[in-house]
């Protein structure tokens, strides 16, 4: 269904850099914040809602770069604040690295 680039889970949202195959964006965010949810809470041994409603998506033109657009996703720990290198974070992978 997709084709993963890039993503890193911070503390309170995900980016995501992806190639659609088929299907609707919406039904893809749809069925990730359905299974990371029940699989979370199940951990948790909790019920409780974890994702917002909606989600913001951008579109990358034919002529971005898409490992700039990876690497401004694999930044976001450091830009956060989180850690000072991308490799100390663990939560994230780009297919480039």
């Amino acid at each position: 269904m997709v084709t993963s680039m890039a993503w890193v889970v911070m503390p309170d949202h995900l980016h995501w850099l992806f190639q659609l195959q088929h299907g609707a964006l919406s039904e893809l965010v749809c069925r990730i914040k359905s299974r990371s949810s029940r699989s979370i809470n199940l951990m948790r041994g909790d019920s409780g809602r974890l994702w917002q409603q909606g989600y913001y998506d951008r579109a990358l033109r034919r002529d971005e770069n898409l490992k700039d657009a990876a690497r401004y996703i694999v930044m976001n720990p450091i830009r956060a604040g989180l850690v000072k290198r991308v490799g100390d974070y663990p939560l994230w992978d780009a297919i480039w690295i």
